[in-house]
């Protein structure tokens, strides 16, 4: 789970996808080590790859662990592929990995396309937050 990406941008569509990883990769992400910290999307010659997505070495995977955050290719449909390209070109929104879970035994990623929030907007969520926490508390002692 992406928490830093709902409180960076603002997150309009999102896609599911999945990656090409190896063996070892699909053991350690099984075990939960993966890190999406300083992560993003970005889309070269009609793929779409992620880079800097930190999947730990397999504890058992000895010569078949690959480097850790090497750019992994990403499964979307060639029109999705387009149509997200076609908006992060022109209007100023980019690619952010939100969660990753297992789906019938294989890892899906979940992607949105995000668009950059200003200190300003940061702000205004922070007191939306600590205002409904106040409500919450407020009815919880009633």
């Amino acid at each position: 789970m992406n928490r830093r990406a709902s409180h960076d941008y603002f997150l309009e569509e999102k896609y599911e996808c999945g990656m090409v990883l190896t063996g070892t990769e699909i053991k350690s992400i099984r075990a939960g080590k993966v890190q999406f910290k300083d992560s993003y999307i970005s889309i070269y010659q009609g793929e779409a790859w992620i880079k800097g997505m930190h999947i730990s070495p397999y504890k058992y995977g000895n010569v078949f662990n690959v480097d850790e955050t090497r750019d992994r290719k990403l499964l979307l449909h060639k029109y999705e592929i387009r149509k997200l390209y076609q908006k992060v070109k022109t209007k100023g929104y980019t690619l952010v990995p939100v969660r990753m879970y297992l789906k019938n035994g294989k890892a899906k990623l979940e992607i949105a396309l995000a668009k950059g929030k200003n200190l300003i907007d940061k702000r205004e969520d922070a007191k939306l937050r600590d205002a409904k926490r106040e409500m919450e508390k407020a009815l919880k002692l009633r």
